[in-house]
C-alpha cells in the first residue's frame, strides 16, 4: 500500500501521481490509497472480497457528520486473477487497486491508519498511517 496524491489502474498497473507520504494537511486535499495484491498461483480465478477502512490512532473507525447521519469511511469492491498466458505455471500475478478520494475533513495534529481487508482477513503490511499537520499558531499582534 501507498499513500499519494492521485492513483490510477490501466493495463495491469499502478499509475501514481505524487505517491510516498505519510503527513498532509491540515487543510483537506485530495488524496489516494495505491494497492498491489499479489495473487498466488493456487488462488487463480477464485473470487475475493476486499474492503478499506480508515481507522484513527485508537484503532477505531473515523466518523463523520453528514446530512444523512454519522458516517464512516468504507470501500469495499472485488477481485480474482487468472492465469496468465505465456508465463511459467505457478507464476503469482499481481492485482493493482486504486481508490481516490476527494478532500476529506481530518482533524489536525492526529494520526491516521488506512486498513486494508482481503475476505474478512487483514494481512502483513496491509495498512498505511499518516499524520496530519497541525493548525499553524496565529500570531499575537
Amino acid at each position: 500500500m501507498l499513500l499519494a496524491d492521485a492513483a490510477q489502474v490501466a493495463d495491469g498497473k499502478l499509475y501514481i501521481l505524487g505517491g510516498g507520504w505519510s503527513i498532509t494537511g491540515p487543510e483537506p486535499v485530495p488524496s489516494a490509497v495505491a494497492i498491489k495484491v499479489g495473487v498466488d498461483w493456487h488462488e487463480f480465478n477464485t473470487a475475493h472480497h476486499w474492503e478499506l477502512f480508515l481507522d484513527d490512532a485508537d484503532g477505531q473507525l473515523v466518523r463523520f457528520e453528514t446530512p444523512e447521519g454519522v458516517q464512516t469511511i468504507e470501500v469495499r469492491g472485488d477481485f480474482s486473477a487468472g492465469e496468465p498466458a505465456g508465463v511459467p505455471a505457478g507464476t503469482p500475478v499481481d492485482v493493482p487497486i486504486a481508490v481516490n478520494f476527494g478532500p476529506i475533513p481530518l482533524a489536525p495534529g492526529a494520526r491516521f491508519t488506512w486498513r486494508f481487508v482481503i475476505d474478512g482477513e487483514s494481512l502483513p503490511g496491509a495498512d498505511a498511517s499518516f499524520t496530519t499537520r497541525p493548525l499553524p499558531e496565529l500570531e499575537a499582534e
